[in-house]
């Protein structure tokens, strides 16, 4: 599978560790950066690139998947949800991770790289790649709802105020 990863200051020591560590395990990790470390750099840019390169793959027909993170994975996830079509969650344990895979077919997580140790982090990234949609049809429904709102403004059947 196709893994897109992006970080900032905050992550850059770990992106490079789960880069090896997602290759070792068979997959393809696309790095969107930052290349060098640089404490004042910003992230909204790098993890708007893997979220668009993730939607971008996924509607092509490529697996694949995003992983963004920094300090506390929230203004990761916030960039990456910029992203028309892509579903980013922030993760902070195994069930969350897999929640976000089971019942919100999220195409992207958000870690928080000073929350949790190196072996925390690449089990919560592990668990999310790992974990596939259910398929429920109550999921797929609430999923397609996200999506028409976010292209229309508006939920057929719903008012929203």
């Amino acid at each position: 599978m196709r893994i897109h990863v992006a970080t900032d200051h905050a992550g850059f020591e770990m992106s490079q560790r789960l880069v090896e560590h997602l290759a070792a395990r068979g997959h393809e990790p696309v790095d969107h950066g930052p290349s060098s470390y640089d404490a004042e750099d910003d992230y909204p840019s790098f993890c708007i690139s893997a979220a668009r390169a993730t939607v971008r793959d996924q509607r092509a027909g490529v697996e694949a998947l995003g992983v963004v993170f920094g300090g506390s994975g929230n203004g990761e996830q916030m960039a990456a949800n910029k992203v028309e079509g892509a579903r980013a969650a922030l993760a902070w344990s195994l069930a969350t991770a897999e929640l976000a895979r089971e019942h919100n077919d999220a195409n992207v997580v958000a870690v928080g790289a000073r929350q949790h140790s190196e072996e925390e982090m690449l089990a919560i990234i592990d668990a999310f790649i790992a974990t596939p949609f259910s398929g429920a049809a109550r999921h797929a429904r609430r999923i397609a709802q996200l999506g028409e709102y976010e292209t229309t403004g508006a939920i057929a059947g719903h008012e929203i105020d």
